[in-house]
């Protein structure tokens, strides 16, 4: 793939999340004839290899050739993964519209090429070459040469174009023509059939190699095992079939209602048409009338102004403002036309228009924006019908070791092979013998094995309220060292409460009013501003909207109404929302105030603005934001002068600061911040398990420095250093300042008494770790664009972050990712869905639709579900290491007793193996998972790879110990006095002549019927092997630190007692019987029954139990090897805090750097793979 023709190769999405690499083929029918008398040769495998490698299918079947000319397309994702899969190119015919329309090549509809589909369409025979990915269509743009979405209004579009062009509706040629190139508007998520699911379900490798394993076994006569197999392998495709089925239907049914909906549609010549919401086309006009009306597809409002519940896309229902897009000359593409989120204009499908307001034209347009999968719920679908799959170590590792089996299988068949052929065997008995060693090597149940400790972890979590829609990152929650957090909603109350106001004149800020006295607010610009600025709207006779407007409005205790048709104040149109003063109110000299235009408050301009009018008054201006965006649009003069330290006052205290300004004046106001009782025990309990603990929020960073000195994010002892970075201004260049921040006592308002003070000087004592950095998303910016040097450095000790939007949330968690930590990130939903979705663990305390971004969803809106979730991810990954090492141990045990008796010609008969896949592996592996989380968080993570040296020695280490056990116990039996002489066993038949009871070690063959397998040699390695499986179990069982003790592990602990009471009981009852049906000859000797058990049990349990504890688990011995060999952890993050804590000059203190210093340069990089730890953990 490394060469490639002339316009072969492509990229489709560049620079999108679901970026990727395009390939043109074209399909040879020489090839294709080849492949198909291959896959008939091969009875149907060459089919099944390309179903598991779709590239191969296509590199077997095509020949490269440009993607202007290809019928086939090879996809290959960029990241990572590099997944492949192929499409073929399919035709889209406009002819079908020759007659209805008398569309020709030179119409004015196609001949416009302004818009893609016209770039799509082949002239003259008026057809459209296209593929569709991952449910969306890409059609071929024959201008520019390359494959481009389609189903969206074109971004370069300009804000007077779209009302230019999609102002007036669309003509019926062109609607036809969208339709039929872009396709419906329907997010079709079909229920998948059962026999679907079955057969993709069937063909995965490890059922196929499970087909092979069973049909080897029926050729052996070995049923009982087979049969035992297939109802596991039955029940287990079942289980998985039935929970994908349940998973299509939810999908189904939470999309149904969208392809249901009447919408009113403005035609250019037909005027205004109910039709369905699935023929609507990017382009059409929407007319949006009355209530409750659930959004079809994403639309840009053009005209009027709705109040949208966007909680199915932030994950809170609270009513937002959608404004219309304003109509401007300038030619830049409408998204950046102004410095304002362009969202705010944007009606996104799956929300709900709670009320659609008319502008003076009485009615309320919007132009459809994207339609089908392409929209805002499409894409929320779209990811969850193709999620991005998990580059965990430990699956990699697990296929590795896999592979290493494999390779140990290949060597036994060759070592089978010489045995049996030297020996003479039949050919078809040799064949079988080979193809049996892979089987023991290679479990089968390898894979099922490892899921179980997941499957049970599940569980746990969902009786905790905690729900996972992705359950291989339960074993990633294991791995977690840095959890961020939002601030509001997740650390502190959602419920605010409005503790008082404190105005302002041009002589300062005045007295504060408290709300707790029960006085009522005096009226004045500040009394307006309160009960004018703000988003709430009127449904159904209640007030809904953000709670903090909420709480303000309510403090006012003014009413809201709406003008009536007979309203006749000039320049306020009808049904305009008014708020009144209620009658009980005295001295207001105004009958209310009519709200004429909102701007909603927009988390980018950190504010909001009303133009109102006042009854019988002037026509006013309110704004409302952060206190220091609001600052910025005053007059200088009419700011007092003590404004920054007034702010801090407040902000100290943890109060949530909003200010107001009215003209001339400037206002403040302050909610108290209440943190959850649940917050600061967790945060201690992460900490101390050396967890580290970083707050994200859109707060004021004063605020924020507060909330995480209370929480004890940051404590007492440890000092908060300000980082303020300034963008390029004039001829100044970028700048960053460092500046300690002191904690101080003072009395003020209240019972609180701390404000925020500057610090000059700063002793250099206990600099690690005793101190945190806290900057604002204005000053991330400025460092990612022009101290990206630095940024690593200051994200090592980062941890308040405010003020952050919620794209900076996302690159944030990106950022620490780089750094190789693994991330978790828990909110409330709100404008964290970005965050949630990035981080290698989102948790979300949102219940609304909006979760489904989550991996995870908490039924109790706190963070306590964080360090249970981390609990549960260590012991689910610990129980994964367990049942791999004891899964893999057990194969080795049987494979090295099995190649041992193959040196005989012998080998374990039909019942033996069956004692020991079902009786003791399958029942071990159902109940060593069952161990709980322990409840404590220690300050270390377990293993995150199967390579690391204790993981490693430990196998080794007891498969070495097998492999001296069976070859002491095969060489020992054959020494015995009696070995060799008359054998009088329990299993002997009766009328054998003594010469047929005296064999050669060699020739076991020449007992009768069921004594094929039967010897000395076999019984002795059996019995090793069984009981040496139950042993190993116990030794593998890991509890604590990580997992509840194996004794509180009742069923698994009861499971080992029974097994090894039956193989005690087999080895001493002498049950004929019994003997003959197990192939087992047990001697009358009884010195030989106490030296057989005494081989196994003791040696195993108390060398391998003492050294697996005392030297191979010991991580205090590993730790003193790794300093006394001068091992150093490869993690990003590990290798800058060395570099950092031998800096004398780190951080640099009072201190003002600029972009353009040598020191400020880009020179550092540094980048790796997300989902990747370099760190050789113990």
């Amino acid at each position: 793939m490394g060469h490639f023709e002339k316009g072969q190769h492509a990229l489709l999405n560049e620079g999108e999340e679901n970026e990727m690499e395009i390939f043109g083929y074209r399909t040879q029918g020489c090839r294709k004839s080849l492949c198909l008398a291959g896959s008939i040769f091969s009875f149907g495998i060459l089919p099944l290899v390309f179903y598991w490698r779709p590239a191969w299918h296509v590199w077997a079947h095509c020949v490269p050739c440009s993607l202007q000319e290809a019928d086939t397309v090879l996809l290959r994702t960029t990241d990572e993964f590099q997944i492949y899969s192929w499409k073929k190119v399919i035709w889209i015919y406009l002819s079908a519209l020759n007659s209805a329309f008398g569309l020709t090549p030179d119409h004015p509809v196609i001949t416009d090429e302004e818009y893609i589909i016209n770039r799509a369409i082949r002239k003259p025979d008026l057809k459209v070459r296209c593929i569709k990915v991952q449910k969306i269509r890409y059609v071929w743009n024959y201008l520019e040469g390359q494959f481009q979405k389609i189903g969206s209004l074109e971004d370069w579009l300009s804000s007077a174009k779209i009302h230019q062009k999609f102002g007036s509706g669309l003509t019926r040629e062109e609607q036809e023509i969208r339709r039929l190139i872009c396709g419906p508007n329907t997010i079709d998520v079909e229920v998948t059939p059962i026999w679907k699911l079955l057969i993709k379900e069937v063909l995965n490798p490890f059922y196929i190699f499970q087909l092979f394993s069973v049909c080897l076994w029926f050729s052996e006569d070995y049923k009982e095992y087979a049969f035992a197999i297939i109802i596991m392998s039955i029940i287990s495709i079942s289980l998985t079939v039935y929970d994908l089925r349940e998973q299509s239907v939810k999908l189904h049914h939470l999309v149904e209602s969208h392809n249901s909906i009447t919408a009113s549609v403005c035609g250019r010549k037909a005027g205004v048409q109910e039709l369905e919401s699935h023929v609507l086309v990017p382009g059409d006009l929407l007319i949006l009338t009355g209530n409750k009306v659930l959004m079809p597809c994403d639309a840009v409002l053009i005209e009027g102004s709705c109040v949208v519940d966007e909680g199915m896309l932030t994950g809170e229902s609270i009513p937002v403002t959608k404004t219309p897009l304003p109509k401007m000359d300038s030619s830049v593409p409408w998204k950046t036309q102004s410095e304002a989120d362009y969202k705010r204009h944007v009606l996104f499908c799956g929300t709900e228009v709670i009320q659609a307001k008319a502008a003076c034209s009485g009615t309320v347009r919007a132009v459809v924006l994207q339609t089908g999968f392409n929209t805002a719920k499409g894409d929320l679908v779209r990811s969850i019908l193709y999620p991005k799959p998990m580059n965990f170590k430990l699956y990699r590792d697990a296929i590795r070791f896999l592979l290493c089996l494999v390779g140990t299988a290949t060597v036994g068949m060759i070592y089978t092979l010489c045995v049996y052929v030297l020996s003479g065997e039949p050919p078809e008995e040799v064949m079988r013998k080979a193809l049996d060693v892979i089987t023991i090597a290679v479990p089968p149940a390898l894979p099922a094995a490892l899921t179980t400790g997941i499957i049970y972890a599940q569980r746990r979590l969902k009786k905790s309220g905690i729900f996972c829609i992705s359950p291989q990152r339960i074993n990633v929650c294991g791995q977690l060292n840095l959890v961020c957090f939002d601030k509001t909603g997740t650390l502190t109350r959602d419920g605010l409460d409005l503790w008082g106001v404190v105005s302002c004149d041009r002589n300062g800020f005045q007295e504060v009013h408290s709300f707790a006295s029960g006085q009522a607010l005096p009226w004045g610009p500040l009394c307006a501003a309160m009960a004018s600025c703000h988003s709430l709207i009127l449904l159904d006779g209640t007030i809904q909207g953000d709670p903090l407007d909420l709480k303000m409005f309510e403090a006012t205790t003014w009413e809201m109404a709406f003008s009536g048709d007979d309203f006749s104040i000039k320049g306020v149109p009808a049904h305009a929302t008014v708020v009144k003063p209620c009658r009980t109110a005295s001295q207001v000299p105004v009958e209310g105030i009519a709200i004429l235009h909102q701007f909603p408050f927009s988390s980018a301009l950190q504010r909001m603005t009303v133009i109102v009018q006042e009854m019988g008054g002037d026509r006013l201006a309110f704004m409302k934001g952060a206190p220091e965006r609001v600052a910025s649009f005053c007059q200088p003069e009419t700011v007092p002068t003590s404004f920054v330290s007034e702010l801090q006052i407040y902000t100290t205290q943890g109060f949530r600061v909003i200010a107001l300004a009215y003209k001339k004046l400037e206002n403040d106001h302050h909610t108290t911040n209440r943190l959850k009782e649940e917050t600061k025990p967790v945060l201690e309990e992460l900490i101390s398990a050396q967890i580290r603990t970083v707050m994200i929020t859109g707060d004021n960073l004063q605020t924020a420095i507060t909330v995480a000195r209370k929480s004890g994010m940051v404590s007492e002892n440890q000092k908060v250093i300000l980082i303020e970075a300034n963008e390029t201004n004039g001829s100044s260049s970028a700048s960053i300042s460092w500046t300690l921040v002191e904690e101080k006592k003072h009395i003020t308002y209240g019972n609180q008494d701390n404000y925020i003070n500057i610090r000059d000087e700063v002793s250099d004592n206990g600099r690690e770790g005793s101190y945190h950095f806290a900057l604002t998303g204005k000053s991330f910016h400025v460092i990612s664009q022009h101290f990206s040097s630095l940024l690593p450095k200051i994200l090592i000790n980062g941890t308040i972050f405010a003020r952050m939007s919620p794209g900076q949330k996302s690159s944030l968690v990106e950022e620490f990712q780089k750094l190789d930590y693994f991330v978790g990130m828990c909110g409330d939903g709100a404008n964290d869905c970005g965050a949630l979705k990035m981080a290698h663990v989102g948790i979300s305390l949102s219940e609304q639709e909006a979760s489904v971004a989550s991996p995870f969803t908490s039924k109790t809106p706190n963070i306590e579900c964080v360090p249970h979730l981390i609990k549960e991810g260590r012991a689910a990954l610990v129980t994964s290491f367990c049942m791999f090492k004891y899964m893999a141990l057990y194969s080795m045990i049987q494979y090295v007793g099995v190649l041992l008796l193959y040196w005989e010609t012998n080998s374990l008969s039909n019942y033996q193996f069956l004692f020991q896949d079902l009786a003791i592996t399958t029942l071990i592996g159902v109940t060593m998972n069952l161990n709980g989380a322990y409840p404590k968080l220690v300050p270390f993570r377990p293993a995150g790879r199967l390579i690391s040296p204790p993981l490693l020695l430990s196998v080794i280490f007891n498969i070495l110990l097998s492999l001296a056990m069976h070859i002491a116990g095969f060489i020992l039996v054959q020494r015995q006095p009696w070995y060799s002489v008359e054998i009088h066993s329990a299993c002997t038949v009766q009328n054998e002549s003594i010469s047929d009871l005296t064999m050669s070690p060699a020739a076991p063959e020449k007992m009768e019927s069921n004594s094929a397998f039967t010897s000395f040699e076999n019984t002795t390695i059996w019995f090793l092997g069984t009981i040496n499986c139950i042993i190993v179990a116990l030794v593998f069982s890991k509890g604590k630190p990580f997992r509840q003790p194996t004794y509180t592990n009742y069923v698994f602990v009861l499971v080992l007692i029974i097994q090894l009471g039956v193989c005690l009981f087999i080895l001493f009852a002498d049950i004929p019987e019994l003997y003959r049906r197990l192939d087992v000859i047990v001697t009358y000797n009884d010195l030989w029954r106490a030296v057989a058990s005494k081989h196994s049990t003791p040696i195993v349990k108390s060398n391998s139990f003492i050294l697996q504890e005392a030297v191979i688990e010991n991580r205090a011995l590993w730790m003193m090897i790794k300093r006394c060999f001068g091992y150093q952890s490869k993690s990003q993050y590990r290798i800058w805090q060395r570099d950092l804590a031998g800096d004398p000059s780190w951080p640099p203190l009072n201190q003002t750097s600029h972009s353009d210093m040598p020191e400020c340069g880009r020179g550092v990089s540094y980048s790796n793979p997300v989902f990747e730890s370099n760190e050789e953990q113990l």
